[in-house]
């Protein structure tokens, strides 16, 4: 008998010592294989960079995903936090507004139901001129709009019903560079009535406060004015524009919707915010899609280089293979040594890319600041992004599938180098070395 067939039938001998699955000499041998020596170099780089690119590619993940959700749920708070949930309507003009807005406050899950007047107005001062909305409120229905009245930065809204004073955003105050106390003439073409036409009204109001809400276009455009005031400008001193419904939750739109349809009575209709603001959160929404998309091809192609380096340190290991089958080690063992040797390098990569992206989700606005003082630029200027500030908001779920998803990347890749190796032949390998 040769000495090929002995060791071949020393392999395949059912008389060989078995082991658990993963064994405490499996996660040795794997993890040793990982700590390549000096000859063994270049496979120890390969894992290296394997390890970077699933850790860069999981941080990034994270990060972005982290950012684009706290600039949806940012935007989503300002925009409905200045705009009612649901807008009610008049078929003809809003004169019964108070008792349809007593009725529509009583339906269970409405906070509150705020009559309002609307309107496009010219506001300048001899420094500056802009555009502007005209929002005419009652005082105490100001007040309840948490995203204005507790970012009043200069001045007061305490008697604002008694003042005939406006408030307006602080980007608007920059443009027309006023402060508190100063006036501001409004002109509008919703004048009187004359036997030529309507002719242009232009008034001149103090600034009382001024307010930020974060949102730049909200800052440079919206300006509040007494309800009353608003009705005798704007020629509707009977009736108001709309009635704005603010709920406890927003989600509750679609359920609450024909209650305060049915409360209101038939001379009304209603929208909401979904309808109004359907494009932009849906372009949102897709954007978002396409770049978890995207962004998951860079975990890809890093489990890919765990391939490479795997098949590289399969093909270096052959004679090690080899002796370890000759000793005994079953198929099964060897597969699972470089199953180990590849998840380890998932795993460690895909836990460092979960605490570098907390890590810069936790300090993203320092870290804006110090990228744009670095390059001095401006990075997210807030007249193209909206907000004052870059949020970051880390969802649970969202962050758990990340890293699920690496995980179950880095596995896979594993499996097939594995594989390899477990169906190397020893008696060729020790032949061939």
């Amino acid at each position: 008998m040769s000495a090929s067939d002995t060791v071949a039938g020393q392999v395949e001998s059912p008389a060989a010592p078995t082991t658990r699955p993963f064994a405490p000499f499996e996660w040795l041998v794997a993890l040793r294989y990982l700590r390549a020596r000096r000859k063994e170099g270049f496979i120890s780089v390969i894992a290296g960079f394997s390890f970077i690119g699933i850790m860069l590619g999981v941080a990034t993940l994270i990060i972005v995903m982290a950012v684009m959700n706290g600039f949806r749920q940012e935007l989503f708070d300002k925009m409905l936090g200045l705009n009612g949930h649901v807008v009610v309507h008049s078929v003809g003009q809003f004169k019964d507004y108070d008792e349809v807005s007593k009725r529509i406050a009583n339906v269970p899950d409405v906070k509150h139901a705020l009559p309002l007047v609307e309107g496009q107005v010219l506001a300048s001062t001899p420094l500056g001129s802009t555009g502007a909305l005209v929002r005419g409120l009652r005082e105490d229905d100001l007040k309840s709009l948490k995203a204005i009245s507790s970012k009043v930065h200069f001045g007061t809204l305490d008697g604002f019903d008694d003042n005939p004073g406006i408030a307006i955003g602080s980007r608007m105050a920059n443009t027309l560079n006023v402060k508190v106390g100063d006036s501001v003439s409004i002109l509008t073409p919703r004048g009187a009535s004359t036997p030529l036409g309507t002719a242009p009204r232009i008034k001149r109001y103090p600034v009382v406060a001024i307010f930020e809400i974060g949102m730049s276009e909200y800052d440079a455009s919206i300006m509040f004015m007494p309800l009353n005031e608003a009705q005798i400008y704007f020629n509707q001193p009977d009736s108001v524009t709309v009635l704005e419904v603010v709920l406890k939750s927003p989600d509750e739109v679609a359920e609450l919707a024909p209650a305060i349809l049915q409360a209101g009575g038939p001379s009304i209709y209603v929208t909401d915010w979904r309808q109004r603001n359907a494009t932009f959160f849906s372009a949102l929404q897709v954007e978002r899609n396409v770049m978890f998309l995207i962004l998951t091809l860079i975990v890809l192609v890093a489990a890919l280089n765990i391939i490479s380096g795997l098949k590289m340190l399969v093909k270096d290991k052959a004679r090690d293979i080899a002796i370890l089958r000759t000793m005994g080690a079953t198929r099964g063992s060897v597969m699972r040594i470089f199953l180990i040797a590849g998840a380890t390098i998932g795993v460690a990569g895909t836990l460092a890319g979960l605490a570098l992206g907390v890590l810069v989700c936790l300090n993203i606005d320092h870290i804006r600041w110090f990228v744009s003082w670095l390059t001095d630029t401006e990075l997210f200027p807030a007249e193209l992004y909206y907000l004052s500030e870059l949020p970051a908001e880390m969802d649970s779920g969202e962050t758990t599938s990340v890293v699920i998803m690496a995980l179950t990347l880095s596995v896979l890749a594993s499996v097939y180098p594995a594989w390899r190796a477990s169906r190397l032949d020893p008696v060729e390998a020790l032949r061939y070395e």
